[in-house]
């Protein structure tokens, strides 16, 4: 009862309190994240396949576009790595905004009678989709080498990446999952703006190929950075470290500013639900 006592105490302070908090149940995240991997893939003829069936369509689509029916002036070769380094990570930005945004409606009773931070059913979506993510990965190194790529020690980037992503889409999360309980309509909006951001992100171009004023406007995209940072281990020339500069400045003030929206909007967010 002390225990349950002190987190409760510890999410009314401030946000340090607040990863206290966190912290202290990180035995329930281990748990949450683990059924959420199991109802996917337990529950799935195809298992492990859903985490790169979708991504591994797509880049299928955009190679034989792009290679077979016209003139490619983007990207680089070989061009099939060139786009799942940008396709893999995208899915794993889309699928996990999308979740995190109605997380806490989602789950509503669970929510209301846990004695939990709430900020850990946003964190369970990022880090299970973070997971699905890095199982995704091995399709990618396959087709690096059938397709002969050339890999270099950048690929150890991908650790900074991950985390760089991770710290982003909490942020996003605990912005949106509690605005869209309050504002239903958001939900759709949310939808909207992400088949926007796939043509506003460099998944299937890089920076370096929209041409003129545009290039400044694509690399204040903080998932150009990350992007960047996924292909520098095949193509270093790809890696911009000012563009990396700008995910890392946005990834850490969506942070700050959603961890302030979630605390300020929980307890209106509790009577709703």
């Amino acid at each position: 009862m002390a225990g349950s006592t002190e987190l409760v105490a510890a999410r009314r302070r401030g946000p340090a309190r607040r990863v206290v908090a966190l912290w202290g149940r990180r035995r329930a995240l281990r748990l949450l994240v683990a059924r959420d991997l199991k109802v996917r893939y337990a529950s799935s003829s195809l298992g492990y396949l859903w985490s790169v069936l979708e991504p591994l369509l797509m880049a299928g689509i955009y190679w034989f576009v792009f290679t077979q029916v016209f003139a490619r002036s983007v990207g680089a070769e070989p061009y099939i790595v060139f786009l799942l380094a940008g396709l893999l990570p995208w899915t794993w930005f889309n699928t996990a905004v999308g979740d995190t945004a109605k997380a806490l409606r989602s789950d509503a009773k669970l929510v209301r009678s846990t004695n939990v931070p709430r900020e850990i059913w946003v964190l369970r979506v990022v880090v299970s989709k973070g997971i699905e993510f890095v199982l995704s990965l091995p399709v990618l190194f396959l087709f690096a080498l059938v397709q002969a790529a050339s890999v270099n020690w950048r690929i150890l980037l991908l650790v900074p990446a991950v985390l760089l992503q991770a710290t982003l889409l909490l942020g996003l999360g605990l912005m949106l999952a509690p605005m869209i309980v309050l504002v239903r309509d958001l939900e759709r909006v949310v939808r909207i703006a992400l088949r926007l951001g796939f043509y506003a992100s460099p998944v299937i171009f890089a920076v370096s190929d929209v041409p003129g004023p545009w290039a400044g406007l694509f690399a204040l995209n903080p998932l150009s950075g990350i992007f960047e940072l996924c292909r520098a281990g095949f193509f270093p020339e790809q890696l911009n470290w000012a563009h990396v500069g700008v995910s890392v400045v946005f990834s850490l003030a969506v942070l700050a500013g959603g961890w302030a929206v979630f605390a300020r909007l929980e307890r209106t967010v509790l009577k709703e639900i």
